[in-house]
């Protein structure tokens, strides 16, 4: 049986808030069978617990943000993507503050936290969610066109597309395709770092966004070049960024999907939209467990083996 995992210890950060620019601590801590990942707000009285679920998901502005009972717990996309990427079904995620913290701008401080907690086996199938027909949302005309499609496909692979009118991303690879069946999810996506614009520093912050940003968790652009000193991580890490991103927009559904994502210009409100999409027609996907490894795709057995070997 391919079976569910949740982590095996207790393990605890703390970083600063893109956004807020405040100090916040992360406590990963596990969960039981079917819990899911779960965000908990251990400042206000009573806590309030944030399910990880594509319709909790009320803002979407330069993040991705749940919101219950007027509480709000920001910027959970990096987070969810290592765990996704990890294969992490069951989890809490306790947090002292609105948002979740930046880190280097990435997910590997995150996915080094979960390799620090390991993880382990638990006696329930693991739930994945197989889309059967193609679903897909669109926005915009022209050049201002936007899209974002999942299609049926036994694995989770996943091909993007960007366009910024900026020399310093123009002038790398504007698309990427990550196929899990063949690449690493920690070495191939997991360190490609957020990135923004000097000229839009000013604005964000007015508009309560931003306060956190640095050369330090954050590749900077002004009008023409990348100011941050070391460069890129990987040639194409404007457009991986965005990958990244999806991975962790994405399972915000509830399970590891079996599909086939493609996206030109999307982003975190369009992602969330496309999830919504999804849900909201129950004949474009089924709920699968498979009883054997022989029975599971096995892109995705390839894939944790990866992965868990790089610990």
């Amino acid at each position: 049986m391919l079976k569910q995992r949740t982590i095996k210890q207790q393990v605890r950060t703390i970083g600063v808030g893109l956004h807020s620019g405040t100090k916040v601590e992360l406590t990963l801590r596990p969960a039981a069978i079917d819990t899911g990942i779960v965000f908990r707000r251990i400042d206000l009285d009573p806590i309030v617990e944030f399910p990880a679920s594509a319709m909790a998901v009320g803002d979407t502005r330069m993040a991705s943000v749940l919101i219950k009972d007027g509480a709000r717990v920001s910027t959970v996309e990096h987070l969810m993507s290592a765990a996704a990427g990890l294969g992490v079904d069951n989890m809490y995620i306790d947090v002292n503050a609105e948002e979740i913290p930046i880190m280097d701008g990435s997910a590997s401080s995150f996915v080094y936290l979960l390799q620090q907690a390991g993880v382990e086996e638990q006696q329930a199938p693991k739930k994945f969610i197989k889309v059967i027909k193609p679903v897909e949302v669109r926005h915009g005309k022209g050049d201002a066109e936007k899209w974002a499609r999942l299609s049926p496909y036994d694995g989770f692979k996943l091909d993007f597309f960007i366009e910024f009118n900026h020399p310093a991303v123009d002038g790398t690879m504007q698309r990427a395709s990550v196929d899990f069946g063949d690449v690493s999810y920690v070495h191939d996506v997991a360190r490609a770092r957020t990135f923004g614009f000097m000229q839009d520093v000013e604005s964000l912050r007015g508009m309560g966004l931003a306060r956190g940003g640095s050369l330090e968790n954050a590749i900077v652009m002004d009008e023409y070049r990348i100011l941050n000193a070391d460069g890129l991580r990987y040639e194409d890490e404007f457009v991986r960024h965005k990958i990244l991103d999806a991975i962790g927009d994405l399972y915000l559904v509830g399970h590891p999907l079996l599909a086939y994502y493609t996206a030109h210009k999307s982003g975190h409100a369009l992602n969330n939209q496309l999830l919504l999409a999804l849900l909201e027609q129950p004949e474009s996907y089924e709920i699968v467990s498979f009883d054997t490894n022989e029975a599971a795709p096995q892109s995705y057995l390839r894939q944790m083996e990866r992965e868990w070997s790089l610990t």
